[in-house]
């Protein structure tokens, strides 16, 4: 910390802010115009739900395969061969954080792709049905759409108000008929975390495929593929700061499905398309340095969400979405009551402070979130929603700043919310 004259300076790393100031007017006049214009560049990351800063030593990892080793994996002269060497290690790197076998790890283009290919090519016509819950990812649902449209069945698992699936209701939804089971391991919006592995048990007690979404998870709690005893799942490199557009499909082998995009050898057979080896690269890079540190990582990141939340609860009408203890590390998603949650990114967004309503992926939509709808919130409180996710690259200077701006919005416009003002005169 440094002063100036009656004003206080905080410095943190890149980070400079003023405190005790209110009136901009009053900052100018007693401040050096070079202080205030890096204070008001304040920028404070907290939407790692949504995507990752890609890691320095990723993108180096990945540099070569763009400018020196970039031939093509398929072609038996050298060049062509170190990329299929890269391509393999990566496969096996991959595979070890998640304790799989080599041969079942197959690269796609990310998550989406990944969760469309366990769930349209898992069901056939003897097998047809597909069971899910009403709190998967997009990716997964409009997957399970896309099939019942063609006649497929598919039912829906309750969940309770915290978004906790029963494994016991998996059950008992199980029959003869049913081809796959797909449940997320943990939300992206409100970041609960799923009893997969006794669910996983289940499936293959009644002998019914289980795939499981773990784009949130990868990466940021442990995940061992034979300890849960999952047949599927899907990652994404991008979710662990790697690069976007790449992931993998966790395949037992065992498990046998059509390939899912026809047109070439590669991925031994069962996703055409050329290899994106520097993406790859970067993927098992970054999942090698995840889930080396995930340990300490964890309890950090655990320090600051258990910060914001015991923080931001304490504003009136306020509610934490998503169980309270079985949580990402990361996340801290809440619903402010009388105001939209459209507002609150905005504002905070006028502070240098990016967070999200929701999934990034429906976050142009001004429907409250399906999610948010689905563990028993009104419409009207679903819109004041707001999703905090935190990474190892955030610190407490981090918090103290969204702690300091954050009640101020609210109760600003909480004083401009005719809604809320309605409700606090009945």
């Amino acid at each position: 910390m440094i002063k100036y004259k009656d004003c206080k300076i905080y410095i943190s790393k890149e980070n400079i802010r003023v405190f005790d100031i209110d009136d901009i007017n009053f900052c100018l006049r007693k401040i050096p115009a070079a202080y205030i214009e890096v204070a008001m560049n304040r920028f404070v990351y907290v939407d790692n739900a949504a995507t990752t800063c890609v890691y320095e030593e990723v993108i180096s990892a990945m540099e070569p395969f763009f400018k020196k080793n970039y031939g093509n994996a398929s072609s038996i002269y050298g060049l062509g061969r170190e990329s299929s060497i890269a391509l393999e290690k990566a496969r096996s790197d991959i595979a070890e954080c998640i304790n799989a076998e080599k041969n079942e790890i197959f690269f796609t283009s990310g998550g989406s792709e990944s969760d469309n290919w366990a769930i349209k090519c898992a069901v056939s016509s003897n097998k047809n049905r597909i069971i899910s819950s009403p709190i998967e990812h997009h990716a997964v649902m409009h997957s399970i759409n896309s099939l019942v449209k063609k006649g497929f069945l598919a039912k829906y698992v309750s969940i309770d108000n915290f978004g906790l699936i029963s494994p016991e209701n998996v059950s008992s939804l199980l029959d003869e008929r049913t081809a796959l089971v797909s449940v997320m391991m943990a939300n992206n919006e409100i970041g609960t975390i799923e009893p997969i592995e006794e669910i996983a048990a289940i499936c293959r007690e009644k002998n019914v495929l289980f795939h499981t979404d773990a784009v949130q998870a990868v990466g940021h709690i442990e995940v061992d593929v034979k300890k849960l005893g999952i047949d599927m799942l899907s990652m994404s490199a991008h979710k662990f700061h790697g690069p976007k557009g790449v992931g993998a499909l966790f395949l037992r082998n065992g498990v046998k499905l059509p390939p899912f995009m026809d047109g070439g050898a590669q991925e031994d057979g069962m996703r055409a398309g050329t290899e994106n080896i520097a993406g790859i690269v970067g993927m098992a890079k970054a999942l090698e340095i995840a889930t080396g540190n995930l340990r300490e990582n964890c309890k950090k990141i655990e320090k600051m969400r258990n910060k914001i939340i015991n923080n931001l609860m304490k504003i009136k009408k306020t509610r934490l979405t998503g169980h309270p203890e079985k949580r990402l590390p990361g996340n801290a998603s809440f619903c402010f009551e009388g105001i939209e949650g459209e507002s609150i990114l905005l504002s905070l967004d006028a502070c240098g402070i990016c967070a999200s309503t929701g999934s990034a992926c429906t976050s142009k939509s001004l429907e409250p979130s399906h999610v948010l709808l689905a563990i028993g919130l009104p419409h009207k409180i679903a819109h004041g929603s707001l999703r905090i996710t935190f990474c190892e690259d955030n610190n407490e200077d981090d918090v103290d700043y969204i702690l300091e701006k954050l009640p101020l919005i609210v109760e600003k416009l909480r004083l401009m919310s005719p809604i809320w003002n309605k409700d606090q005169q009945s």
